[in-house]
């Protein structure tokens, strides 16, 4: 392979503007914080900066601020972030809450690299990324500072510009070609329940608490401010751009590094109607009856250690039976004589336990996606049909009015239009409804794609929006609706598409908590063997476990998830419950993170949906407030909030 060139960062004006600014800023630092008590001996603070900023929420009064320092101990630079003290006056975040931002101590012998953003409108931001793939929230300079930063930081490391990225700086990177190719993508291979340990004289002793409060997961950037599951961008901000797929870059680094299948291999007989065929049992193991029964253990099986869950089963019931589906009958003792559901909460639970009939569905989903509101009658429903098609119409004539010679000239749209049309003749093709040479439904699904990257030209199009389109399209059969309901569903799910990836690392990072607290061994088992970073469980979040179920299975899975009952994040108790389930072939074949990847991809098509959902939500019971307490704040909920309303309200906002 050829070796990549790298430019040092001479060639960047701004840094050449700002050496001096560095200089300074080290000798007032120095000044002011060499005599400080805070710091240990020997310890020298080389640059300090006040209001750099983190953005957990849309909501101004949520922002965190702290102080940013580089310290310098021996010939070892680090960099930690603090909150500062008692500055929320905001129910929804805690004290707690903000300590878990908290960066304790990084050395940069564990950094990768440092994304540089400065948008044309708002602050500038970095993106810090360490060698093990974990990205640290984006930290804002409101006072601005970062070629100040990065300039000190080059007095004291070897720091480069990258060759593929300009805004891209990479730290240390004296590796071989091929390894400096794959940390070129910035793709995480981990997240880390704790940060490398630093020496112990720099920071205190890596409590229990202090794993918790370290900022150990990429949390939202502010093109993505949420609160409750609902989606806000900011139209500057670069980190939305479709330029980076994520999922390609992932199918990459899979075949280069670890030489397993493409993340988005084809699944044998998607095709509705085909959950009524028997599951392979052999393929389903329950982990119950593994350890019940050593004799069903593969030879040479190591020991498992027990779940610690086991006796709890005893005492608890362990999931409700599921019910048969809702149906038209009953379907109409939710409504009043004009078409208001009545007392949603009940829908909600029923749906829960049961999903709904098919017939059902293209009525039911529109209210749990919140396209249609509960309290809404027949008549405004049916006008608003008629108002949102309009829209909808006028929005797709946005593109189709571009013509050949300004498309030459339009990259973003010859980009995404490409990639939508790849993305769409692979989408399902084994179903009926999609299946054949020009297929109409076919060509709804891509001119709805491509209509979506102009109404959010921000976030665009990515790879894997192709597949959570499909059954919204199957169910309403209808362009318009189909259009809402999905913008509705992005509104939850958008930030798994960041290009910074920090929805999917918030919940990674939330997974890997929650099999800390469920199944110590478990995680344990994860932590020894390296595979703490929780990356066989990215499909399965990414496209809310598309690939593993069966086209009617998923249907169903999606409209008990999207019923917000018992957790927005029930999603994460779902993968917890796979994990559980198939514990003891885990660890008794003692699988490094190559053989779990192959054996979680080849779990598609055998998993016993009901068995799951039962598990999944008794693990919500038992892990309780514990559990809320595993999902940091800010953590992308892929289900609805129940205010009534599909859009976001100006309230509160940045």
């Amino acid at each position: 392979m050829q070796e990549t060139e790298l430019y040092d960062l001479s060639d960047d004006a701004d840094y050449a503007a700002s050496q001096q600014q560095g200089s300074a800023s080290m000798m007032r630092s120095d000044s002011s914080k060499r005599s400080s008590s805070s710091e240990p001996e020997g310890a020298e603070v080389v640059y300090t900066k006040d209001n750099v900023t983190i953005h957990p929420t849309q909501f101004a009064s949520e922002r965190i601020s702290g102080r940013l320092k580089l310290i310098k101990q021996g010939s070892s630079l680090f960099m930690t972030w603090f909150p500062y003290k008692g500055q929320s006056s905001s129910a929804r975040l805690s004290e707690k809450d903000m300590n878990l931002y908290t960066i304790r101590a990084v050395p940069f012998t564990e950094v990768r690299s440092i994304r540089r953003h400065t948008p044309a409108l708002g602050w500038q931001y970095i993106i810090v990324v360490l060698s093990s793939g974990l990205a640290f929230p984006p930290l804002y300079f409101y006072n601005g500072g970062v070629r100040e930063f990065l300039a000190t930081i080059k007095q004291h490391v070897f720091l480069m510009r990258s060759a593929e990225d300009a805004n891209v700086f990479l730290v240390n990177d004296l590796q071989n070609p091929l390894q400096r190719t794959l940390s070129s993508l910035e793709l995480p291979r981990a997240v880390v329940a704790g940060l490398p340990s630093a020496p112990q004289s720099l920071v205190e002793s890596p409590s229990q608490e202090h794993l918790k409060a370290v900022g150990e997961f990429h949390g939202e950037s502010s093109s993505t401010f949420q609160y409750g599951g609902r989606q806000r961008q900011k139209g500057h901000d670069p980190t939305r751009d479709i330029s980076i797929q994520v999922l390609e870059k992932f199918s990459l680094v899979t075949k280069f590094a670890r030489e397993t299948s493409q993340l988005f291999r084809e699944t044998h007989s998607n095709g509705y109607g085909s959950f009524e065929r028997k599951r392979n049992s052999q393929s389903a193991i329950d982990y119950t009856q593994k350890e019940a029964d050593p004799a069903k253990k593969v030879p040479n099986q190591s020991f498992v250690p027990s779940d610690p869950l086991e006796f709890d089963k005893l005492s608890l019931v362990w999931g409700k039976p599921r019910q048969p589906p809702l149906g038209s009958e009953e379907w109409a003792t939710f409504l009043d004589s004009e078409g208001r559901v009545v007392d949603a909460k009940a829908l909600r639970k029923r749906i829960f336990y049961g999903g709904v009939e098919h017939k059902l569905r293209r009525e039911v989903w529109s209210f749990l996606l919140g396209y249609n509101t509960y309290e809404s009658t027949d008549a405004e429903r049916e006008y608003q049909r008629s108002v949102k098609k309009k829209e909808y119409e006028m929005i797709k004539h946005q593109w189709q009015s571009i013509s050949p010679e300004q498309a030459k000239r339009f990259t973003k749209f010859r980009e995404r239009k490409g990639l939508i049309e790849k993305d769409v003749v692979r989408t399902d093709r084994s179903l009926p409804f999609y299946d054949g040479d020009d297929n109409p439904h076919v060509n709804l699904l891509h001119d709805i794609l491509l209509t979506y990257s102009f109404y959010n030209f921000d976030l665009g199009y990515c790879q894997g929006m192709s597949d959570l389109l499909s059954p919204i399209l199957f169910v309403m059969e209808d362009e318009s609706e189909s259009f809402w309901c999905f913008v509705a569903l992005m509104e939850r799910l958008g930030p798994n598409f960041n290009r910074d990836q920090s929805g999917m690392h918030s919940q990674l990072f939330a997974i890997s908590k929650l099999v800390e607290l469920l199944d110590l061994p478990l995680h344990n088992y994860f932590k020894q063997n390296d595979c703490l970073n929780y990356f066989f469980c990215f499909r399965w979040i990414l496209i809310q476990f598309k690939r593993e179920f069966e086209y009617e299975m998923i249907m169903r899975l999606w409209e008990v998830l999207w019923t917000h009952y018992l957790s927005e994040h029930l999603h994460l108790y779902v993968c917890v419950a796979i994990l559980k389930r198939h514990r003891s072939k885990i660890m008794g074949e003692q699988m490094d993170f190559d053989t779990l990847l192959k054996f979680i991809n080849e779990l598609s098509g055998h998993i016993d949906l009901d068995a799951i959902l039962r598990d999944a939500e008794a693990l919500c019971i038992c892990a309780g407030e514990n559990g809320a307490a595993c999902i940091p704040p800010g953590t992308p909920p892929s289900l609805p909030v129940d205010n009534g309303s599909l859009y976001p309200q100006p309230d509160e906002v940045l």
